[in-house]
C-alpha cells in the first residue's frame, strides 16, 4: 500500500511540472513594445535595442513607417551642434530653450520648461548621432548671403540664432524628411528591432501587480513586454470630432497632416487611467488650400496678396485681423476664431501685377494663376463685387461696406483700427498699397489648416505617463504628439521633427532602466474621451450599386489626382470585376504606394468600391475608389 502511495505521489509530482499556474504570467514576447512608426517610436525601438533590449517589437497600424514624417520636410533644430560649431555658430542650450519657452508662451501658452529642458539637454548629442548616421551626406538648404547650413526658419517665429537646419532625403521617391530616412535604414540593420506594418493596437492590458506591459492588437492578438511599452500614435490633427470638443471651430480645420493621427492612443492610454493636459493647444496655419477631393482635408498654400494691397475677409464679408501683420501667430489666432474658420484672400488683377513686380507672387503663380495649378479649383473671379460675393456666399452689404471703409483708409494714408499701415512704409510684408478697385474681382478661400496638435496624456521627465492625480503608472511609456503640454501654444522651428525623436529616445532608456513598481491600481480616467469621436466617416464619392447589370469589356476612367491626373482601368468579365490597374498617377510614392498595390486587389476580391481605406493613404484609396465607380458607370449603361 505504502509503495502504491509513493507511486501516485510521484506521478502527480510529474504533472505537476507540465501544469502552468492560473495565476502565473505569460512569457514576455519583447523587452520593449513600441506602438507607433513614426520618429519617436523608431527612435524609441533604436535606443531600447543601444539599452540592451534583445527584442523590440514596433507596431504600425498603416504600411509604412515613419508617421507625419510622410507628410513634413524635416526642419530639424538643436543647439551646439557639429553643423553650428564647423560653421562658427555660437549657441547654447540655455538660448535654445529660452527661445522655447519664449515662442510657446506668446498669446497664453504655457510651455513645460522642465521637459523643454529635458528634451534642449538631449536635442544636440540626437542631432549629432543622426548626423554621423547619415545626415551628413545629405543636401542642405543653405543661407543664401553666407551658405552656412545653420539657417533661419521664417515659416516659423524666428529664433534669436541660425540653428535650423533643412536636409534633403536622398531618395525623394519614398521620403519627404532625411530624419526618417536615416532612422529607417538603422532599424533595417538591428535585426533585435521587428516591425509590425498593418497592425493596429486596441488596448492596453495590466498585469496582476498593476503594471501595464500588454497590448492587444486589432486581429486579437496580445503581446506582452517585459520592461515596459511606449506610445507613441502621433496627435488628433486628423480628427476633427475630437478637435471640435476643445476648440470652437475645430470641426472646420483641415488636416494637413497624417491621416491616422486621430487622437486614438491618447483614449487608450486614458483608459488605463492616463491624465491629459493642453488639449485644446492646437495650433493652425492660416492657409489652408481644400482638396480637390476631401473637403476635410487640404494642404499649405497662400495667395499673399494681402502684401501688395489685397485684404482677408470672413464668411460674414468682414475684416477681422492686421493682414500684414508680421506675427504669423496673431493672423493665426484671429482665424482660428472666424465662423467656420474660413478667410477669403480679395484682390484685383492690379494687386496680382504689383505682387509679381515685387517678387512675391511665387505662392500665386504656382497655385491659383492658371488652370491645371493645385488651387485652380478655389478661385472666383467676378466683374462686381456683388456677383464676387454671391460666388462665396457671404453678404453683399457686408462686402460693399468692408471694401469702401479700406478703401477709405488706403486713401486717408494713415492706418486703420487693425494697426494696419497705408502710409507708405514698405517692409516684407507690405510690398504695395493698392485700393480695391478695377475690373475684375478676386476670391480665393483658405481655411485653418491643422499639422499637429499639442494636447495630450501628461508625462514626467522620464516620460512615464502620469494617471489623473499625477502618479506613475507602471511600464507605461509616451512620446511625441502624444504627450500634452511640452511646447505651450506654438512649436518651435525644427522641434515638431526633433521633439519626438529625443523623447522617443529618452522614454526607451528609462522604460530598460528603471524598475517596475508594483501594487498600482488601474482603472479608466474620469474624462476619458467619448468612442463616437473615433467613429470614422464613410468616404463619399466612390458609391456604385453592384446589382447593376454590367457589360463585359475594358473600360478607363480619368479623376483627379495629388500633383496631376490618376488614371484607373477596369476589366469586367462574365459581369464582374475581373481586374484594376492603376495606369498613370502622380501621388507621392512614399504615402501612396501601399493603396496602389492593395486597393485594386482589394476591389476585385470583394467585386466592389466599397472597401476599406489604406490608413494612411485614405486620398488614394478614395481617388481608384472613384475610379472604378466611374468604369462601373460607364460598362452599366
Amino acid at each position: 500500500m505504502n509503495k502504491l502511495i509513493s507511486l501516485l505521489l510521484a506521478m502527480a509530482m510529474l504533472l505537476s511540472s507540465f501544469v502552468v499556474p492560473a495565476f502565473a504570467e505569460s512569457a514576455a514576447d519583447a523587452d520593449v513594445i513600441v506602438i507607433g512608426a513614426g520618429g519617436g517610436g523608431l527612435s524609441a525601438a533604436l535606443e531600447a535595442a543601444a539599452q540592451g533590449a534583445q527584442k523590440v517589437i514596433v507596431l504600425e497600424m498603416t504600411a509604412k513607417t515613419g508617421g507625419a514624417l510622410n507628410y513634413t520636410s524635416g526642419s530639424m533644430s538643436a543647439a551646439g551642434t557639429i553643423i553650428q560649431k564647423e560653421e562658427g555658430v555660437e549657441d547654447s542650450v540655455d538660448a535654445y530653450v529660452a527661445d522655447i519657452l519664449r515662442i510657446g508662451g506668446d498669446l497664453g501658452g504655457q510651455p513645460n520648461e522642465a521637459l523643454v529642458r529635458v528634451y534642449a539637454n538631449e536635442a544636440t548629442a540626437v542631432f549629432d548621432w543622426l548626423y554621423e548616421a547619415g545626415l551628413k551626406d545629405n543636401a542642405y538648404s543653405v543661407d543664401r548671403a553666407t551658405g552656412n547650413r545653420a539657417v533661419f526658419a521664417p515659416e516659423h517665429a524666428l529664433f534669436t540664432i541660425q540653428r535650423t537646419y533643412k536636409p534633403s532625403p536622398d531618395d525623394k521617391a519614398n521620403y519627404k524628411s532625411a530624419a526618417h530616412e536615416v532612422l529607417d535604414s538603422l532599424i533595417a540593420q538591428d535585426e533585435r528591432i521587428e516591425v509590425k506594418l498593418n497592425t493596429k493596437a486596441v488596448e492596453l492590458v495590466a498585469n496582476d501587480k498593476g503594471q501595464v506591459l500588454s497590448v492587444v492588437t486589432a486581429d486579437g492578438e496580445k503581446l506582452t513586454a517585459s520592461k515596459g511599452i511606449i506610445v507613441t500614435t502621433g496627435g488628433y490633427s486628423a480628427n476633427g470630432k475630437l478637435m471640435a470638443q476643445f476648440v470652437p471651430y475645430g470641426n472646420y480645420y483641415l488636416a494637413g497632416g497624417a491621416a491616422g493621427a486621430d487622437g486614438n492612443g491618447i483614449q487608450m492610454m486614458q483608459k488605463v487611467g492616463a491624465g491629459v493636459t493642453a488639449m485644446d493647444a492646437i495650433p493652425t496655419f492660416p492657409m489652408g488650400l481644400i482638396s480637390k477631393d476631401n473637403p476635410k482635408t487640404g494642404a499649405i498654400a497662400n495667395t499673399y496678396t494681402w502684401k501688395a494691397g489685397g485684404i482677408v475677409i470672413n464668411q460674414n464679408g468682414e475684416r477681422f485681423c492686421n493682414e500684414t501683420e508680421t506675427n504669423p501667430a496673431v493672423r493665426e489666432v484671429a482665424l482660428e476664431g472666424q465662423p467656420e474658420a474660413i478667410q477669403y484672400d480679395i484682390f484685383t488683377d492690379k494687386i496680382i501685377e504689383d505682387l509679381r513686380a515685387a517678387g512675391q507672387a511665387y505662392f500665386y503663380d504656382a497655385y491659383f494663376a492658371a488652370e491645371g495649378q493645385p488651387g485652380w479649383h478655389v478661385v472666383n473671379t467676378a466683374a462686381t463685387l456683388e456677383e464676387l460675393a454671391a460666388k462665396i456666399n457671404v453678404p453683399a452689404e457686408n462686402l460693399l461696406k468692408t471694401v469702401e471703409t479700406y478703401n477709405a483708409a488706403v486713401e486717408a494714408g494713415a492706418s486703420d483700427e487693425f494697426g494696419r499701415l497705408y502710409d507708405g512704409t514698405m517692409n516684407a510684408y507690405n510690398v504695395a498699397v493698392n485700393k480695391i478697385e478695377g475690373e475684375k474681382f478676386y476670391a480665393i478661400p483658405l481655411k485653418a489648416l491643422c499639422v499637429m496638435t499639442l494636447g495630450g496624456v501628461t508625462a514626467n521627465e522620464n516620460m512615464q505617463v502620469l494617471d489623473e492625480a499625477g502618479n506613475v503608472i507602471p511600464g507605461l511609456y509616451a512620446a511625441g504628439e502624444t504627450v500634452g503640454g511640452v511646447w505651450g501654444k506654438f512649436v518651435s522651428s525644427g522641434t515638431g521633427v526633433m521633439g519626438p525623436i529625443v523623447f522617443g529616445k529618452v522614454a526607451a532608456r528609462n522604460a530598460m532602466t528603471l524598475e517596475l513598481a508594483e501594487g498600482y491600481e488601474v482603472k479608466a480616467a474620469q474624462n476619458l474621451l467619448a468612442d463616437e469621436l473615433f467613429v470614422k466617416e464613410a468616404a463619399a464619392g466612390a458609391e456604385f450599386d453592384m446589382t447593376a447589370a454590367l457589360a463585359d469589356g475594358e473600360y478607363t476612367a480619368t479623376v483627379d489626382g495629388q500633383e496631376g491626373p490618376m488614371t484607373v482601368k477596369t476589366v469586367i468579365a462574365d459581369g464582374k470585376i475581373a481586374s484594376v490597374e492603376v495606369v498613370e498617377n502622380h501621388e507621392t510614392p512614399s504615402i501612396a504606394g501601399a493603396a496602389i498595390e492593395s486597393v485594386p486587389a482589394k476591389i476585385v476580391e470583394t467585386n466592389s468600391v466599397s472597401v476599406d481605406a489604406v490608413a494612411g493613404a485614405t486620398l488614394t484609396s478614395t481617388r481608384i475608389m472613384k475610379a472604378v465607380a466611374e468604369c462601373l458607370t460607364a460598362a452599366a449603361k
